[in-house]
């Protein structure tokens, strides 16, 4: 089979993994010359959906070969779909190729499950290894680990790539138990506990390297520390092929971030696959759903929201209003807020004020009292927050939601969950999102 048939299969085969974000790496360059690439700018992602998602140009799998058959992936071993695979040399040849013509920053390698977990981790780390140590390639290095690897597999591959991820897959063991068989909540929870001692222990290590060993007379000596996946890891939910509810969904976010200091829970809305299960949904998880998880994800990690006050009184979130609207609009006793003398936990709150919104209105009002003009200032923002807060020029009555403020309908593509995904070969069509 040709590279160029390859990737087009194994490219195709990987845009159901949404956990491609490029933030948080060690920056890097060869402006000395002495490597090749950079992972500044825009990472690997180089298209967005329009929920705002980042789509990798150069997001391939190592192979669409599995022996799982998880029901709701497309490349589950009772699929018919083509299948290919890829060498080790093959990835590398094609990342450089593509990175020389400047068409990627980086690379997003994953893979379905081969021969065996150790054996595909091995692989998946060669990659890396040859970039880094063989080219000298700096760019951006996302690799999938896979839970059941021997841990020192998973320390190769942190050792060369900036991030890892291990997908979580579904919220529950009962929910992989009907879909994914084979698959264990416990042990994907533990390869991510193993990969968070690791990340401490390099953090760790950085810290004591920074200290200042030298002898007297002598110039400073420090000891570069052991790398490790600078960005961290991160993980991936599908949403919507079972029957579990935003308050679940967002419960669990809220213990990954807790307790493995995952950089970012990714959300991807099912999407109906050819000769799908019966036990599946018929229909694709709408795209506003899985934006509106986003949403809340980030008011539960910046914003000092809790799971449970973001839903609705069945479990979901509203599909009408964003989280932080609908929960002011659900508690009108709170507002309107003093913005001159509210804490700032409290400002954090109000609709439309971000965090950036906030620090500027604490830091003047530290000199003078903040007015209706200075709300203006802050753009929409200061507008939509008018709604909900009270200033020495400016009272308002019970909550008439101006038009900054109110819900706009999500878009008809957002609706149906249809997106368009950059082509390696300069060709888009619509596609849909599963995992």
């Amino acid at each position: 089979m040709s590279v160029a048939r390859k990737i087009r299969i194994l490219a195709d085969a990987a845009k159901y993994d949404a956990s491609c974000a490029s933030s948080g790496g060690t920056r890097r360059d060869s402006s000395d010359q002495q490597g090749l690439g950079s992972n500044e700018g825009m990472g690997i992602c180089h298209s967005y959906a329009p929920d705002g998602r980042c789509i990798s140009l150069l997001k391939i799998l190592l192979t669409n070969w599995c022996v799982y058959d998880c029901l709701y992936c497309v490349n589950r071993v009772s699929s018919d779909v083509e299948r290919a695979r890829f060498s080790v040399e093959e990835v590398v040849n094609l990342t450089l190729d593509f990175y020389r013509r400047n068409v990627i920053e980086g690379l997003f390698l994953s893979s379905g499950i081969i021969r065996s977990p150790d054996y595909t981790m091995e692989q998946l780390a060669e990659v890396a290894r040859q970039l880094r140590e063989v080219h000298g390639f700096r760019g951006y290095i996302h690799l999938k680990t896979i839970p059941d690897a021997d841990e020192a597999l998973l320390a190769r591959a942190g050792r060369y790539a900036d991030r890892l991820s291990i997908n979580i897959e579904l919220p529950s063991q009962a929910s992989l138990d009907s879909l994914a068989p084979g698959k264990s909540s416990q042990q994907i929870r533990q390869s991510m506990a193993g990969i968070r001692l690791k990340l401490d222990e390099a953090r760790e290590q950085k810290t004591q390297s920074q200290q200042i060993r030298s002898l007297p007379g002598q110039p400073l000596a420090r000891v570069k520390p052991p790398r490790f996946a600078p960005a961290g890891q991160s993980t991936q939910m599908i949403i919507g092929a079972d029957a579990s509810d935003d308050r679940s969904i967002l419960q669990v976010s809220a213990g990954l971030y807790a307790g493995y200091r995952l950089k970012r829970v990714y959300y991807s809305a099912f999407s109906p696959i050819p000769h799908a299960s019966a036990r599946l949904p018929g229909q694709a998880a709408p795209l506003v759903r899985e934006h509106r998880l986003y949403q809340a994800d980030w008011l539960m990690r910046f914003y000092g929201f809790d799971a449970s006050e973001l839903v609705l009184p069945g479990g979901m979130l509203s599909m009408e209003m964003d989280p932080k609207l609908a929960w002011a609009v659900a508690h009108p006793e709170l507002f309107p807020v003093d913005v001159n003398r509210a804490p700032r936990e409290t400002l954090l709150r109000v609709p439309g004020l971000g965090v950036h919104s906030v620090q500027r209105l604490l830091a003047a009002r530290r000199v003078r009292q903040v007015r209706r003009a200075d709300m203006e200032r802050l753009g929409t923002a200061g507008r939509k927050a008018l709604d909900f807060v009270h200033l020495p020029d400016h009272r308002p009555g019970a909550v008439q939601l101006s038009p900054a403020a109110r819900p706009r309908p999500a878009s008809k593509a957002a609706a149906h969950g249809a997106f368009e995904q950059t082509d390696l070969f300069g060709w888009a069509e619509p596609q849909a999102i599963s995992a």
